[in-house]
């Protein structure tokens, strides 16, 4: 069995670009993941028996490449959809739903918004923590006539 993706690590529309060698890891932890000293940790929960597995060797949930907890490759994907240069920084709700095309774990949504929340360049561009750029002055009331 090959694990190597065949045309998987190509731009998909530009939604994400993704390390070349990504298929070939996210294939050999899923391996790793479905033994049964892993599978309890995966939280899975008999999804297990919805995954196929694909042409590229992959196991796919619902049309989507599952990602396992195993191995922290959850976090390489969500740096890559967060920091990439086509989607800089987006929000949890923009990176939610650019990732649910390509990537399934559960929780997915839960941990991107974790990750978006402990981004220390995107809590400095939110509105609360930007200064006013001059002094407040107060606009001129107009008068009736």
């Amino acid at each position: 069995m090959s694990c190597v993706g065949q045309g998987y690590d190509r731009v998909r529309a530009l939604q994400l670009t993704i390390h070349p060698i990504l298929p070939e890891q996210i294939c050999n932890v899923q391996v790793d993941a479905l033994k049964e000293e892993n599978l309890v940790a995966e939280s899975l929960r008999g999804m297990e028996k919805q995954l196929e597995v694909k042409a590229d060797d992959l196991h796919y949930f619902m049309e989507r490449v599952w990602v396992p907890l195993h191995g922290n490759l959850q976090d390489l994907v969500m740096d890559e959809a967060h920091k990439s240069r086509y989607s800089i920084h987006p929000g949890s709700n923009r990176m939610y739903h650019d990732m649910k095309i390509l990537y399934w774990w559960p929780n997915t949504k839960a941990d991107i918004a974790t990750y978006v929340r402990k981004c220390l360049t995107c809590a400095k561009v939110k509105v609360e923590y930007q200064k006013p750029s001059g002094l407040l002055t107060q606009p001129e009331i107009p008068m009736w006539k």
